[in-house]
């Protein structure tokens, strides 16, 4: 309650949850399987932005540190997940979905590991996402190249635990990691499935515009490889104020009052 105080949510709590109910009312429907809706925080913001760089590198490190300075705004993030990564012509997606808090001690974080993948719901979410990431992977890759590398393993950071997945694919010849990068974004950890049925959705709902949130962060090199982050863990600082975003991913037996606490 402290943060719904502190922070400017651009849902109320009961439009968020109504959102999510409107959605489980399309998948019932039929038109889609997932839909992962998102609402923006802001909270005055007076520090330099840099220090919030610096202090994500110390308390919650991550594979994608980013800070811009646009001038009149700037991007800091501290992202866990690839967008799209093309590397000697093997594309690699790495879907994140399930999350638990880290335990106090090994004991307790193996409790919540076995809780998280004996989760049935974050299990469908995660098995829906790693079939999006081959379809994605697919379109820019060699017939049968498409392989799940990794399934469903435990990745720990500072502060929670994920389930994540790799999906890898060779890069169809003639194609180049924009035409990669064209077909996986945005990512269906950010949008749903089927992914244009869902971002539809999600612009119906949704009441701003998502802006830097959910995009792509990373390099083009000159040898042809690319390497992109999920803009996750974001903060946009502009005239005083900070804005994050977060969302969730909504299913059949979604609880809209649970997905309402799990973007706070």
């Amino acid at each position: 309650q402290g943060r719904e105080r502190a922070f400017r949510a651009s849902f109320t709590r009961e439009d968020y949850e109504n959102a999510v109910g409107r959605i489980k009312d399309y998948i019932l429907a039929g038109d889609c399987m997932q839909v992962v809706p998102s609402q923006r925080m802001s909270i005055e913001f007076k520090a330099a932005p840099i220090d919030l760089y610096r202090a994500l590198r110390c308390f919650n490190p991550t594979p994608y540190m980013y800070f811009f300075n646009f001038g009149d705004f700037h991007v800091v993030g501290s992202s866990p997940e690839v967008l799209v990564r093309v590397e000697d012509g093997l594309v690699t997606v790495r879907p994140i979905a399930g999350t638990r808090p880290r335990g106090i001690n090994e004991e307790a974080d193996l409790a919540l590991e076995q809780d998280l993948l004996s989760d049935a719901k974050e299990i469908a979410e995660h098995l829906m996402l790693i079939d999006l990431g081959r379809n994605d992977v697919g379109r820019v890759s060699d017939i049968g190249a498409v392989k799940v590398t990794e399934k469903m393993v435990i990745e720990r950071y500072s502060n929670v635990m994920h389930i994540v997945s790799n999906v890898t694919g060779q890069l169809r010849e003639g194609l180049s990691a924009m035409d990669a990068l064209r077909a996986i974004l945005p990512a269906g950890t950010l949008s749903g499935a089927p992914k244009i049925r869902a971002m539809e959705i999600i612009d119906e709902l949704e009441p701003v515009k998502r802006g830097v949130y959910g995009g792509a962060v990373g390099y083009l090199a000159w040898n042809g490889n690319m390497d992109t982050a999920i803009a996750i863990r974001t903060a946009v600082i502009k005239n005083g104020e900070l804005h994050v975003q977060a969302g969730g991913g909504i299913v059949a037996d979604s609880v809209p009052a649970l997905e309402w606490e799990e973007t706070i």
